[in-house]
C-alpha cells in the first residue's frame, strides 16, 4: 500500500497543517553507550534531530518528553525502584545525563529546568518548542500534554525517540485514546521491530519514515 493510499482514510489521515512531533525520552543517559542505554537510540539520533529540525522549519509545535527520577527512585515506576535503590543516578534531576542528547534543543535553549518540570508545567525551550516531565511510560499520564496541544489547535501527533517497547508505545496508545492522528517514525526509534512496528500498526498508527514524513510538512516538497 503506498503512502497516499495511506493518507486517504478520512479518520486516521494524519493532517500535516496541525500536527505536533513529540520525542520521547531523547536524553543524555538513554543513549546506547551511556551506562544504562537503550541500544539503537544513538544510532537512531540523527533521524530524530532531522525530523525536530524539521518541524523547526515548519513552525509546528515540538514536545521533548522527558524522564527526571529521583536520587533513590522514589518517584519512579515500580519496576525501576531496585535499580534506583541500589544507588545508580539515571537521568536524576539536575545531572549532565538527565539534560537533552546534543542537539535536540534549539540553539541557546537554557538546560532543563527541574523545579518548572517537576510541577507539571512545560518548559519553553524556543518558539513552538518544549520540554515536558512524565512520572511514568505514558507521555499523557499525569502531565499537561492534551491541554498544550489542544490549545495549540494540533490533532495529528508525530512519535520519535527512545525505545519503541515501552514509553512510545505507551505514549502512541494514549494518543489513539484520545483521539489523535497518530504516525511513528520508524528509523527515528530504537528498537523498532517488524514485529513491534506491526502491532503499532494494528492500532491505526501510520508508519512513516523520516524523509517521506520531512516532504509532507507545511512548506516542505515532497520527497520523489
Amino acid at each position: 500500500m503506498s503512502i497516499d493510499q495511506i493518507f486517504d482514510d478520512p479518520y486516521t489521515a494524519p493532517r500535516f497543517a496541525s500536527a505536533a512531533l513529540i520525542t520521547i525520552d531523547v536524553q543524555r543517559d538513554f543513549l546506547s553507550e551511556a551506562p544504562y542505554g537503550v541500544a539503537g537510540t544513538t544510532e537512531a539520533l540523527p533521524r530524530i534531530r532531522e525530523v525536530v529540525s524539521a518541524f523547526r522549519t515548519a513552525q509546528r509545535p515540538v514536545v521533548h518528553i522527558v524522564r527526571l527520577y529521583d536520587i533513590g527512585g522514589g518517584n519512579a515506576e515500580p519496576s525501576r525502584r531496585r535499580l534506583l535503590e541500589s544507588g545508580v543516578d539515571l537521568a536524576a534531576p539536575g545531572t549532565p545525563g538527565s539534560q537533552l542528547a546534543e542537539g535536540m534543543a534549539p540553539a541557546g535553549a537554557a538546560e532543563l529546568d527541574v523545579d518548572l518540570l517537576k510541577s507539571g508545567r512545560p518548559q519553553e525551550l524556543g518558539p513552538h518548542e518544549f520540554a515536558l516531565f512524565k512520572p511514568r511510560w505514558g507521555a499523557f499520564y499525569r502531565t499537561g500534554l492534551d491541554e498544550l496541544l489542544r490549545a495549540r489547535g494540533v490533532d495529528t501527533l508525530v512519535f520519535a525517540g527512545c525505545n519503541l517497547p515501552n514509553c512510545p508505545r505507551a505514549s502512541v496508545i494514549e494518543a489513539c485514546e484520545r483521539d489523535y492522528r497518530v504516525v511513528l517514525v520508524p528509523d527515528a526509534v530504537s528498537r523498532a521491530t517488524e514485529v513491534g512496528l506491526a502491532e503499532i500498526s494494528g492500532l491505526g498508527v501510520h508508519l512513516v519514515p523520516a524523509a517521506e514524513l520531512i516532504g509532507h510538512l507545511p512548506g516542505r516538497a515532497p520527497t520523489p
